[in-house]
């Protein structure tokens, strides 16, 4: 959990390439989702013990601030301004519009998300696949039918005895090694592996700020952690990645790594509060998780609504 630890471009692409030509997950049409069989998703519905569930997300932002100039808006249409009357049916109405790759909302980053080098995941170009009418291909289509799986939350907060990690703090693939040892949990091939590094509540206790400039996240080595143990999707409460960045002349290596190499769907901003007490509670750290994004063909993304079932 260093804030030191920068590599060079050149390394960077050296890990880069690692990732793409040995992790098994990526290769198939649905990048490392392939990974989730029927066999998985029926071992993670036996992780079901209360049939307690809990949301994952945190609440839709619709106020400025120094971490999202461009936050979600919501608006009733109707009753008109002068309100509902006294007598006959009305119905109430709203709009709702997101900047769905904000800096607070949580959402599902899809396969088409990250362009480097000029090409997608899989070496696609992506002048053959982006346009003013979104992506024809490695959308978010791709979890149209949710991804359902074993989740597994590694609180690395709690391994170091902190409410949450600074900003600038990165998470590297010893603290996701000894946060499992801690908490009595295993990653494996398939799951949803959760990290959380405290963004949400620190924002939360002591207020917003500028992101971009510093946040914890996961160091780009750590990667190897999850191509080791073939993990489906990756999800934290902050970015996934740190700021500063790890590498010099990448601002976010690990949804390069993640996305574009290894073929992961990220969920970014996730909110852990509720759910890390309950698992401190029960003793367990694994639950049956299930992501929904919205049905919208051609997005780069989605918001989402996680659960964890336990």
């Amino acid at each position: 959990m260093r804030t030191s630890g920068e590599l060079s471009e050149a390394d960077f692409r050296r890990l880069y390439r690692h990732l793409r030509d040995t992790f098994p997950g990526g290769a198939g049409r649905r990048g490392a989702l392939d990974t989730i069989t029927a066999e998985h998703v029926l071992a993670a519905v036996r992780e079901v013990r209360s049939g307690r569930t809990v949301s994952l997300a945190s609440p839709v932002n619709t106020r400025s601030g120094p971490d999202d100039a461009d936050p979600a808006e919501h608006r009733l249409t109707a009753p008109a301004d002068g309100g509902p009357g006294p007598r006959g049916l009305e119905f109430a109405r709203d709009r709702f519009a997101m900047n769905v790759h904000s800096d607070v909302n949580s959402h599902l980053d899809a396969l088409c998300h990250v362009v480097y080098d000029g090409t997608l995941h899989g070496g696609v170009p992506a002048a053959d696949v982006l346009s003013p009418d979104g992506a024809s291909a490695l959308s978010v289509d791709l979890a149209r039918d949710g991804i359902v799986g074993r989740g597994v939350l590694l609180d690395i907060p709690r391994l170091h005895g902190v409410p949450w990690l600074e900003p600038g703090a990165r998470v590297r693939a010893e603290d996701l090694a000894a946060a499992e040892a801690q908490q009595g949990v295993r990653v494996g091939r398939g799951d949803i592996l959760l990290v959380r590094v405290g963004h949400r509540r620190r924002r939360e206790e002591l207020g917003p700020w500028d992101v971009a400039d510093a946040r914890a996240g996961l160091h780009p080595t750590a990667m190897e952690f999850l191509a080791e143990r073939e993990v489906s999707v990756l999800g934290g409460d902050g970015n996934n990645d740190s700021a500063p960045s790890a590498v010099q002349g990448v601002a976010f290596p690990v949804h390069v790594l993640g996305i574009h190499a290894m073929g992961l769907h990220l969920l970014d901003y996730l909110r852990f509060e509720d759910l890390t007490p309950v698992c401190a509670r029960e003793g367990r750290w694994s639950f049956l998780c299930v992501i929904a994004p919205l049905r919208l063909p051609a997005a780069t993304g989605s918001p989402v609504n996680p659960l964890a079932v336990l």
